[in-house]
């Protein structure tokens, strides 16, 4: 199928790669109704084709997705200038907070969240003949999904329906083979020779400073605009702030992150005016999708914001990481786009070998509720009955389930609720769905509004306080903040008529105007309790939270939050809402429980009983109790010593003595010898200790004799025998004493005065002669003169040597020529 109408395009536009394979493209869709497209950036893919597919008759209203409201809003611009039309006529746009269409609309650029809502409210996408999704390779959680449901659409209901996946840097094989086999159609590109520097940045430099020097040394070294990747909003503001104030009148700085104004985005994406040079400060958002005018380098920080998701707690975090080998040429390529560039990258040649091939698709590493819920709808149980490229990890899926059943939009079958059918109704995640549905009907909007606010990021500063950033939101004059408080008006009028079935109780959630009730009725797995230090949360999913001290929120005693950072150890709280007095007393009256905790206090290494009031995990109160009469103190007990170790209890001499013994017969014969390590006893002290320590609370209660007679319990009947002749305590010395060995890790020592030795001829051993002891020989003084593990060798050999120097030291000692056939002694000092 040709391509005759393109010789009406620029000429820009008609010498772009992609040209000269959309008729091969064509013939792949007419054949098998899908394909996939693989072209490198500024190939022509995402305005070019879908002019193409509409131009040659081959479909006649096309949805193309993209990724990003920034590039959506590029693409169709660019489509409509080609077409000498405004956008809004044959090219439209629709996005969350955005849209320009009109009945003459042919080819829609939306983005992929608003494509998924387009095909559960309309599964036969009636009057739809092609769906293009450009820049798969960045594999949202949308993009999957979203084509998931492209492909039961297309086999399902609409055989006619075609269906191209587009994408600069994507296993193309991999994806042709979930849609069947489909056809995989390259084309070059066309990419200006970019080369690449690398500048290592040492751990000791901080992100901003290694930026700051890069871009100072392009900025005289280089010609032509910059552009800059950081891994997030916080990184660009630090090096705006500091990189401003050195810039010439013709340099100018551009921001560029989601969060922006569109206004704000466009700016830094058009090309900076005669005379002056831009630097475009950009998350990822820039690496496809987009050609930044005028850009010949690139500095690359190697970094990147991910959000992780912890299904063990239910929050998502983000983390900073190493971007993809896929990302960082992408990055690069953005120098190349329209003349031979630079890229600098602020890392060492050979890491780039370490980087992973490609990003991580957000399907193995998100919260996974909108997915279930979504699925639910389309009457799927478990996302892995989907076509996914990757089918979701089952605690993630699992932890969604539970959430959406415990909000009641899922029954115990996995089934959606009318609950759950009003909540997916909103164009919101499900926890702030319920929000805005669940809340008094005064209190709707400002429900609508905090949900707004929580997902479009920037709406009122950057506030922990949601409190005052909603209202900062509310009295925003600008564009962005005008429209979506539109939106929060709009997701209001559609909640109306609440939550009937949702699992709620009506006193316990009554809102009252409350932002931080408001904010429970989506989090209350994250109600927040004040404990110990000022700043210092418990939330009630157990996880800990953190505020700094000087905010004013960090004095509060309940907290609902929304957002945090870091490990679930002790993540810092990123957004919260304060939740008062009488909302948290009807709370707790609706779901606080009591319960008799006994524990181990290891500050007291004894067990302790209280009564405590709990908010899920968070602690509400605590009184101590005594102790019961049952076996929950020795399992705590038994709990504390695994805790603090074995070496923690008091043994006493003869039971340090027993316990090394048996290690020794343990690493020397092994079973039915029992292992006694640390590890071992710690953890099974329970069964071999306890028993023999009846009512035991604590480790005082754990005496020396206590634990030998444990101990002792532990070797097997028929063994108890041998452990005197396999392992003795002490050794008979020939001067009669009876000496105790010292049995260490690796060899049983016997330290002894030399004296006490005379007369013997043999070497001592252990363990039916096996082993030969360790001797370490003493002076008179008990100072070591010799160690040993012959005997004999040392009498014959050595013992000249020593003997000149002992008779030295201590001259009114006897010293034998030949110690093997004289009187052994034990007197310490000689006779008078």
């Amino acid at each position: 199928m040709s391509a005759g109408w393109v010789h009406e395009l620029p000429g820009d536009a008609r010498g772009l790669p992609v040209v000269e394979v959309l008729g091969e493209l064509s013939d792949a869709l007419a054949r098998h109704g899908s394909a996939v497209l693989v072209a490198p950036p500024g190939a022509g893919k995402t305005t070019l084709v879908p002019i193409h597919l509409l131009r040659s008759g081959l479909a006649g209203r096309i949805v193309l997705i993209e990724p990003r409201r920034l590039a959506a809003r590029a693409a169709a611009r660019r489509m409509a200038s080609l077409l000498g039309e405004e956008v809004g006529e044959t090219v439209g746009w629709r996005m969350r907070l955005d849209t320009k269409i009109s009945r003459k609309t042919r080819i829609e650029v939306v983005t992929e969240g608003v494509f998924a809502r387009m095909v559960l409210d309309d599964p036969e996408l009636a009057g739809i003949d092609a769906v293009l999704f450009d820049e798969f390779h960045e594999r949202s959680l949308d993009a999957d999904f979203g084509l998931a449901l492209a492909i039961d659409v297309a086999t399902g209901l609409r055989e006619d329906l075609k269906l191209l996946v587009m994408s600069a840097t994507l296993d193309g094989a991999r994806v042709a083979r979930l849609l069947g086999d489909a056809p995989v159609v390259e084309s070059q590109g066309r990419a200006f020779p970019v080369r690449i520097e690398h500048r290592d940045r040492p751990g000791t430099m901080t992100i901003e400073d290694a930026v700051l020097s890069a871009v100072r040394a392009a900025l005289g070294d280089e010609t032509g605009s910059i552009l800059v990747f950081l891994p997030g909003q916080k990184e660009i503001r630090r090096v705006a702030e500091r990189l401003e104030p050195l810039l010439p009148e013709t340099v100018h700085l551009a921001p560029l992150y989601g969060a922006l104004e569109a206004s704000e985005q466009d700016r830094a994406v058009r090309p900076a005016p005669p005379g002056t040079r831009k630097i475009v400060l950009a998350t990822d958002i820039a690496e496809t999708s987009l050609t930044i005018e005028g850009v010949r380098v690139v500095v690359d920080s190697g970094l990147k914001r991910r959000p992780a998701f912890e299904p063990e707690t239910g929050l998502t975090r983000l983390e900073t990481v190493r971007v993809s080998q896929a990302s960082a040429e992408q990055r690069a390529g953005r120098a190349g786009r329209t003349a031979p560039g630079v890229a600098i990258r602020l890392w060492r040649a050979e890491q780039t070998a370490a980087l992973d091939a490609f990003d991580q698709p957000e399907i193995l590493a998100s919260d996974l509720s909108s997915l279930v819920l979504d699925c639910a709808a389309w009457g799927v149980s478990d996302p892995a009955q989907l076509s996914l490229l990757d089918p979701p990890p089952a605690p993630a899926v699992r932890e969604a389930a539970k959430l959406l059943s415990d909000l009641g939009a899922l029954d115990e079958d996995g089934r959606l609720t009318a609950a759950g059918e009003a909540m997916r109704r909103l164009p919101l995640p499900p926890r702030l769905a319920h929000m805005v549905a669940a809340a008094d009907p005064e209190d709707r909007q400002t429900a609508a509004e905090l949900a707004v606010l929580l997902t479009e990021r920037g709406l009122g500063g950057n506030d922990v306080d949601l409190s005052a950033r909603l209202g900062r939101f509310r009295s925003s004059r600008d564009p962005r903040s005008k429209a979506a408080l539109g939106l929060a008006r709009r997701i209001a009028g559609t909640g109306e008529g609440g939550l009937r079935d949702a699992r709620v109780t009506e006193a316990a959630w009554k809102t009252d105007g409350d932002v931080g009730a408001i904010l429970a009725l989506g989090y209350p797995d994250r109600v927040a309790l004040q404990h110990g230090a000022k700043g210092r949360f418990t939330l009630a999913n157990g996880r800990g939270g953190m505020l700094d001290a000087a905010n004013a929120l960090a004095r509060e005693r309940a907290l609902v939050v929304a957002e945090m950072q870091g490990p679930a150890s002790g993540g810092t709280i990123v957004s919260a809402a304060v939740l008062e007095k009488p909302a948290l007393d009807r709370l707790v009256a609706a779901r606080a429980g009591e319960e008799e905790i006994v524990e181990f206090v290891a500050e007291a290494r004894a067990v302790r009983a209280f009564g405590v009031r709990r908010f899920g995990k968070a602690t509400l109160d605590s009184v101590p109790m005594r102790l019961p009469n049952d076996d929950r103190v020795a399992s705590a007990l038994a709990g504390g010593i695994a805790r603090l170790g074995l070496s923690r209890l008091d043994l006493g001499k003869e039971g340090e003595r027993l316990l090394a013994r048996l290690r020794f017969l343990a690493k020397a014969y092994g079973p039915p010898w029992p292992d006694l390590s640390d590890a071992a006893l710690g953890d099974n002290a329970e069964a071999w200790l306890l028993p023999y320590c009846p009512g035991a609370a604590s480790f005082e209660d754990l005496t020396p004799g206590r634990i030998v007679a444990a101990l002792e319990g532990l070797i097997p009947p028929e063994f108890m025998g041998r452990l005197e002749m396999l392992a003795p305590s002490h050794f008979d010395a020939p001067s009669g004493s009876r000496v105790p060995i010292r049995y260490e890790i690796d060899q049983p020592v016997l330290s002894i005065r030399v004296q006490e030795l005379f007369g013997l001829s043999t070497h001592p051993t252990l363990a039916d002669g096996r082993l030969p002891l360790t001797l370490e020989l003493l002076s008179p003084a008990h100072r070591p003169i010799q160690i040993t593990r012959d005997l004999p060798g040392f009498w014959q050999g050595s013992w000249r040597d020593v003997r000149a120097d002992l008779r030295g030291r201590y001259p009114k000692h006897e010293w034998p020529e030949d110690p093997a056939v004289a009187k052994a002694t034990a007197r310490a000092k000689p006779r008078r």
